[in-house]
């Protein structure tokens, strides 16, 4: 395909909660250090959808995470398109180069980002959410800026796993955060995109029982298709028996909760065992409660979070080169940018998995 050699490109532009439309914008330059990708495709994630539909985390208080108007999407990849003086030095890469950028904009100044814990930096800027500093991939071309981190994707990746390896370094980082032993009983709650991932991923792991647990059939059967041993509908399913039946009554040893839904997570109070680790990934649309004794005074539990997917992005390439993992089956539906509404809508709902955006490139 030729390159765009004009100065303008179709783009998706979120200006407020339920406020996104498809516009005509300027195309970006790459200055030095900086890169300029065509995009390939883009995912729509689940706090996409939350953003979309307004949840407070990212509208709420006195400094709103989105900095609107902001192109969204951080679930991309692309192909070097132009590159500013010094770039191909900088990130090792050169025009036509296949790529990914690591969610988060570091901004290599904290005491963060100082220390190598660069996906907790205290600027935190994300893809897709802050404009001038770091749009995202809802569109035909996208700027990566200097402080980015730039991984090379293999021709032998498909476009479907190439798009969904941020999920997978993700998934990656929240598996590992469960430090998953083989005599352990896991159970992931939520078989959306992000925990087929993991259940992907935990299955390499090969813990003693791998269970899963959601309300949707198709994704239950998808999660023992990817080496779940045991899988739960909660609509019909009695949970607690059928964990405390795989346990001798004492309760999983991990549980990790990928639901974004209160529900998950008392669920998983009830569900885990003593001393158990508790490994919390979600991005809420609204508060959670729950009774914080179980943590302390009944089970001394380890709770632990899990954000970004840091030094994971490698892995999940060379998974997906492998043939580990793969996108077969979560990757649902694709649609190009002029129908980013019916995208959003379906995204939005159980009638699907993954979705992503193709732009068409001129």
């Amino acid at each position: 395909m030729e390159q765009n050699t004009t100065n303008t490109m179709q783009a998706v532009v979120c200006h407020a909660p339920k406020d996104y439309r498809l516009e005509q914008i300027s195309k970006p330059v790459a200055r030095a250090n900086e890169l300029v990708i065509r995009i390939g495709a883009c995912g729509i994630c689940a706090s996409d959808c939350k953003c979309h539909s307004g949840a407070a985390m990212f509208w709420g208080g006195e400094s709103p995470w989105v900095k609107a108007p902001v192109v969204p999407g951080h679930e991309f990849f692309g192909y070097v398109d132009s590159v500013g003086e010094g770039a191909e030095e900088h990130f090792g890469v050169k025009v036509g180069d296949k790529v990914i950028a690591e969610q988060i904009v570091p901004c290599e100044k904290c005491k963060f980002c100082k220390s190598g814990k660069y996906w907790m930096c205290e600027v935190h800027n994300i893809f897709g959410f802050q404009k001038d500093v770091a749009e995202g991939g809802m569109a035909q071309y996208m700027r990566i800026p200097k402080t980015a981190i730039v991984h090379h994707i293999p021709e032998s990746v498909s476009l479907e796993d190439s798009a969904l390896i941020e999920p997978m370094a993700c998934s990656i980082h929240t598996v590992n955060r469960g430090d998953v032993q083989l005599d352990d009983v896991l159970v992931i709650a939520g078989a959306g995109t992000l925990g087929l991932c993991m259940v992907q991923v935990a299955a390499l792991k090969t813990p003693k029982k791998l269970v899963v647990i959601d309300m949707v059939d198709e994704r239950l059967e998808l999660a023992k298709k990817f080496g779940a041993d045991v899988v739960i509908n909660p609509s019909r399913d009695n949970a607690k028996e059928i964990i405390n039946g795989l346990t001798d009554g004492y309760g999983c040893d991990v549980y990790i909760e990928t639901t974004g839904v209160p529900i998950g997570v008392t669920q998983g109070l009830d569900l885990i065992r003593k001393l158990g680790r508790f490994v919390e990934f979600s991005v809420f649309g609204a508060e959670t409660s729950a009774d914080w004794s179980i943590i302390g005074d009944r089970k001394e539990l380890d709770v632990r979070g899990a954000h970004l997917g840091p030094y994971c992005y490698p892995i999940a390439i060379d998974l997906f080169e492998r043939g580990l993992v793969t996108s077969e089956g979560i990757v649902t539906h694709d649609f190009g940018l002029d129908d980013y509404a019916e995208a959003f809508a379906l995204a939005d709902s159980t009638k699907s998995i993954k979705v992503l955006l193709k732009p068409v490139n001129g």
